[in-house]
């Protein structure tokens, strides 16, 4: 899901200056759209795809039961042990390592998660990704190994989208199936480390600006990002299958 501003705070926990590029944010020139303005507007169509799949309208209308969200969740697992497990190697990369922010990590707060979604069995063990799941995550660290612009069109799709229309996720899931709040089995929702999410998402947006990319390599960063959403959105048509809305 694509950004929004959220609640502020005392603290910003924009990007600091160790992770922000070396050279200071380029404005655009005159008359020119930024890239972050870009990005969004060009794949506004694949994002609303996503947003309005069957599964997630059925899921935050309340129509499906813990199970649905759980195996979502699973599938979520897949797609941010591939984002995570490259960032290490990404941080000094030009293009990918101003994104690379521990802050935003997502791992250990879905590892709290699944571990109460299954009574703390041994769900790692156990969890398979859906088919498309598979080949969006393989996307993921495919473009990890070899092309960072392409890195940055996934992060920037799913951090910013956890950011934002993440929230609406959990407030669904606390009240559909009684999760305290901000607690487990809502966590991932939970970003503790920002403490001022439309600050970040501001300061997140500058850092697309000033990307050290020319037009023509920007635009295969925005239909990566199209491509991404069209992965996000082929795991959502899996879902709705397993989990068909019954009358």
């Amino acid at each position: 899901m694509a950004a929004s501003d959220v609640t502020p705070d005392a603290r910003s926990h924009a990007p600091s200056d160790a992770t922000a590029p070396s050279d200071a944010p380029r404005e655009a020139p005159a008359g020119a759209t930024a890239f972050s303005t870009l990005i969004r507007t060009a794949s506004r169509q694949q994002h609303e795809e996503a947003e309005t799949s069957a599964f997630m309208g059925d899921l935050l209308g309340g129509r499906l039961g813990v199970a649905a969200y759980r195996r979502y969740t699973e599938q979520l697992w897949f797609v941010y042990e591939a984002l995570e497990s490259a960032a290490e190697d990404l941080r000094a990369d030009p293009v990918a390592g101003p994104f690379v922010q521990p802050g935003l990590f997502r791992l250990a707060a879905l590892r709290r998660d699944l571990d109460h979604l299954h009574d703390g069995a041994d769900w790692r063990a156990r969890v398979r990704p859906l088919p498309a799941t598979e080949a969006y995550a393989a996307r993921i660290a495919e473009l990890a190994d070899g092309w960072p612009g392409g890195y940055v069109a996934h992060h920037y799709t799913r951090y910013l989208g956890d950011l934002s229309g993440g929230q609406i996720i959990r407030g669904t899931a606390e009240r559909t199936w009684g999760f305290a709040r901000k607690g487990d089995g809502v966590r991932f929702y939970v970003f503790e480390d920002i403490g001022n999410p439309a600050a970040f998402k501001r300061a997140y947006r500058e850092l697309l600006d000033a990307l050290p990319l020319d037009d023509l390599e920007k635009q295969r960063v925005v239909e990566e990002c199209k491509r991404a959403f069209a992965l996000n959105t082929a795991v959502f048509r899996e879902l709705g299958e397993e989990f068909p809305l019954s009358a």
